[in-house]
């Protein structure tokens, strides 16, 4: 499902050169559940963002669903995150003045959905949240908000799902009822790939790819086993 070959990644600030990845290769295939761990500044999100084509890389090349971003227009990027990549970030990202039913259906009316508020309500019910349809952001809790946001990443059944820190805004038992729709995201079949600096989170995962200074350190199973949501604790 994604490939990256060679990938790097710099930035200039002033005369200094900023290296957020260096020649980072990896694969991941469909329906695999990877937490990518690190530290701030380890370079996570940046390889999140070039997954998602929301920037492109200095060198390499970087293969998703088939299809090469290494090249691609701006128009084509746009094209590939509306079919292929949904995104759920720490901050929630929804609109204050549209209620939770309307932040679902906005990414379906922009990708011209036929019966779109049916498949918004649908999509909510899925998270838990058909009696909350109606309500606005300022009226939903941390964790329903974040179940918004994940019900409007879902709503167009794209293949690829990746999380920018989904629990990071939210406590701990909240946390785990997010993780576990992601984990059953990645049960029917979605590729999900979960960037976190929390350890914890990270004996969930089918892999764990860790990131310091821009590479990958180390690339793997969860390092004592895998565990279920039961057992984390933080």
């Amino acid at each position: 499902m994604i490939r990256l070959e060679n990938v790097s990644k710099r930035y200039w600030m002033g005369d200094a050169q900023v290296v957020a990845l260096e020649d980072v290769s990896l694969e991941v295939a469909k329906g695999e559940f990877i937490v990518v761990l690190g530290p701030s500044g380890s370079g996570k999100t940046t390889l999140l963002n070039i997954i998602g084509a929301l920037d492109l890389p200095t060198d390499g090349q970087i293969i998703v669903n088939g299809g090469s971003l290494s090249l691609s227009q701006r128009a084509d990027r746009f094209k590939f995150r509306r079919k292929t990549v949904s995104f759920i970030f720490q901050t929630f990202n929804l609109f204050p003045s549209l209620t939770a039913q309307e932040n679902v259906q906005f990414v379906l009316d922009m990708a011209n959905e036929p019966h779109a508020q049916q498949k918004a309500a649908q999509v909510l019910a899925d998270v838990g949240l058909g009696d909350r349809v109606n309500h606005f952001p300022h009226q939903l809790s941390g964790g329903e908000q974040q179940r918004v946001a994940i019900a409007r990443a879902l709503a167009t059944g794209n293949p690829v799902l990746l999380a920018d820190e989904p629990t990071g805004e939210l406590d701990f038992r909240t946390g785990i009822q997010i993780l576990d729709l992601l984990q059953q995201q990645a049960a029917a079949g979605k590729t999900v790939l979960v960037v976190t600096h929390n350890r914890e989170i990270s004996r969930i995962a089918d892999r764990v790819i860790e990131l310091s200074c821009g590479r990958i350190v180390s690339d793997g199973a969860p390092r004592i086993g895998k565990a279920t949501l039961s057992e984390l604790q933080w």
